[in-house]
């Protein structure tokens, strides 16, 4: 009888725990603001959907602790005006856990200038920029750094005997320390910056700079720009006759390029990669993701490298959600999040014990004339 008035009391103790609202599953949201339309939005739909692409596995699988993961996604065109405007209106009618996967540098530092971040003690895992290093403490990036992939390329340039180097960046409050990087980067190489120009941030207006490049004659060109400025300097460029190297940052999109630019244009053009290639398995990583993208039935977008990055975003912030436990909140996420130490997503290890950027890895990648990474 004692017995089975244990058995009872406990079934009715376990009935009310699973009753309280702490133990009900819930929806935690991931908010992303980024260009899903304009002239990044093929890199932004794709980051998104490779945010999109890992939830689905991990809810397809139960969740986190119970609980499902919800991908909500706005439009900013690319415009940091529309980035300010539907970050506030996602925070105030979503109520996001983290946001994730943001585009651009007047956007991010718009975003940051706001003070949004702090007053609403919210984590941004994962975003996109041509500056260095932008100073927030709420963000964290899934990726090498800008100086990480400057300095990949300055050293294999001098290398194979390329000395004589130009900088393309794009103008605004985080030039001076992209070209300070540079300067820095060749000089450690051993390499001389011969030329820098800039162009008008936010823009492709690149004639000025293509002139400049035709008229020094740097043997290589680095390219720190968005992928929209850097496929019309590449035209315009190798049209005007320039045969100087090509070497973009990872934000350049080969898709795009591909779509823009002619055979001849494209052969040959380097860049810095901060993912391993999504386009081969080399890695658990790259296995999971090209799994997943073919067991989609209808992909929104081709696969790419920006696509693999918002994969990886997804993996962080699920590997923080899972540490913080059923009761997550925005409070125990950052603080979970920035215990990850030398965590291994398959192949591609990330770290924020060291700081706020959690990865390191860099590759070069050459791109042939059909628009396709050729190693």
């Amino acid at each position: 009888m004692k017995a089975a008035r244990h058995l009872v009391a406990m079934a009715a103790l376990c009935a009310a725990i699973a009753g309280t609202p702490a133990a009900r599953a819930e929806q935690l949201v991931i908010g992303q603001v980024a260009p899903l339309s304009g002239p990044e939005a093929t890199q932004g739909r794709a980051y998104s959907f490779g945010i999109q692409l890992h939830l689905d596995q991990v809810n397809k699988a139960g969740g986190v602790n119970g609980n499902t993961l919800v991908l909500v996604r706005k439009d900013d065109k690319g415009l940091a005006d529309e980035t300010l405007a539907a970050t506030r209106q996602l925070l105030a009618q979503n109520a996001p856990l983290v946001l994730a996967g943001y585009f651009g540098n007047r956007n991010i530092a718009e975003l940051l200038k706001s003070g949004l971040l702090d007053k609403e003690r919210i984590a941004l895992v994962g975003y996109r920029n041509t500056e260095v290093a932008p100073d927030g403490a709420w963000l964290y990036g899934v990726r090498a750094t800008l100086k990480d992939e400057i300095q990949k390329i300055a050293t294999h340039l001098a290398t194979v005997g390329i000395e004589r180097l130009g900088l393309l960046y794009e103008e605004g409050a985080g030039a001076a320390a992209v070209q300070g990087a540079t300067e820095e980067a060749v000089k450690r190489a051993g390499a001389t910056l011969v030329t820098r120009a800039g162009y008008p941030e936010g823009t492709t207006r690149v004639a000025a700079a293509v002139d400049k490049f035709l008229a020094d004659k740097p043997q290589a060109i680095i390219l720190v720009t968005t992928g929209a400025a850097a496929a019309a300097f590449v035209e315009d460029y190798r049209s005007g006759g320039g045969a100087a190297q090509l070497f973009a940052h990872s934000g350049t999109d080969i898709e795009q390029l591909s779509k823009r630019l002619s055979e001849t244009h494209m052969q040959g053009l380097a860049i810095s990669q901060v993912t391993p290639n999504p386009y081969k398995i080399t890695t658990r990583l790259t296995r999971e993701f090209k799994e997943a993208y073919a067991a989609h039935p209808d992909p929104e977008v081709p696969l790419s490298y920006a696509m693999l990055e918002g994969y990886i975003a997804a993996k962080v912030i699920v590997e923080a959600v899972r540490r913080a436990g059923p009761r997550v909140n925005r409070e125990s996420f950052v603080k979970t999040l920035a215990g990850i130490d030398a965590h291994d997503l398959g192949g591609y290890p990330v770290n924020f014990r060291g700081g706020r950027t959690g990865a390191r890895f860099v590759d070069l990648s050459i791109v042939s004339s059909t628009g396709r990474i050729r190693q």
